[in-house]
């Protein structure tokens, strides 16, 4: 790298070191510490009191992000093979959402689902009586799917648009039907958008906090929970939820390497044939 380079990477430099690598520092100082100052890995060995929290996070992440596939997929087919003009419009609804406050579009659908919610207030006033439309798993996944669909739609959108459509005319010219063109073409060349937007999704799902709180039942809790009780809540213990963010922090690079590791295989095999 020469001088120039150098000096063209120093802003960069300079944000991941006080942005990233000094907070990472704390982190790990207090999750290899105690109360005292003093070297400890007490704080990793409590983790496995901890364990039913991880996997209930990991479970309704990965769920939140196969509906998040399955339901972002057509859509960003739909938005990729649109007109010009009607593509900027549908992308356009797709982001709104994103320009409104995390936090006010949780409330809003505690307001809708709650039970004396407006849901509930419709079915009340018809004779249905009162449904329970949150405090339970399936609520915190469709709140986890609502805040992250877009995260979904995005790279697929871009990958799919990318795609040369001298492909697909070929196969049709060989006698692909619509079905056989999407499987043997569409799909196999949107994998790269379909392994990026499984992680844009798992990553933040993984470590959510507020959408259990609002849409989950008191007694649920999920990683993201874990650590904002050790540090703000009654936990009060600031060195096991550093040791928890370390621990979901490596579990997400397990997950994202293993992710990737799969989209270069695919790649691979794609180049073969």
């Amino acid at each position: 790298m020469n001088k120039k380079n150098r000096l063209l990477a120093a802003p960069y430099v300079l944000w991941m070191l006080v942005f990233t690598v000094i907070p990472l520092g704390i982190v790990a100082y207090f999750a290899l510490t105690d109360a005292s100052g003093a070297f400890t890995l007490d704080n990793f060995r409590s983790l496995k009191d901890y364990l039913p929290s991880f996997l209930r996070s990991v479970w309704l992440a990965l769920a939140a992000s196969a509906i998040c596939l399955v339901v972002g997929y057509p859509v960003a087919y739909r938005i990729a093979n649109a007109k010009p003009a009607h593509q900027r419009i549908l992308y356009l609804l797709v982001m709104m959402p994103m320009c409104m406050s995390f936090l006010l579009r949780t409330l809003a659908w505690v307001a809708i689902l709650d039970d004396t919610g407006i849901v509930n207030s419709v079915f009340t006033s018809l004779g249905f009586g009162t449904l329970q439309l949150t405090r339970h798993d399936g609520a915190i996944v469709f709140g986890m799917v609502y805040t992250y669909l877009p995260f979904m739609i995005m790279p697929l959108y871009t990958v799919l648009m990318k795609i040369d459509r001298r492909l697909i005319e070929a196969a049709q010219d060989l006698g692909c039907n619509g079905r056989q063109v999407f499987m043997k073409v569409t799909l196999p060349l949107s994998v790269p958008g379909i392994v990026s937007g499984l992680s844009m999704v798992f990553v933040p799902a993984i470590s959510t906090f507020y959408i259990s709180q609002k849409l989950g039942a008191s007694q649920t809790m999920l990683v993201g929970d874990l650590i904002e009780k050790q540090f703000n809540g009654g936990g009060n213990n600031r060195n096991v939820g550093a040791a928890i963010s370390l621990l979901l922090m490596a579990l997400v690079f397990i997950c994202v390497a293993l992710m990737n590791r799969f989209d270069e295989s695919d790649g691979e095999e794609m180049t073969t044939i």
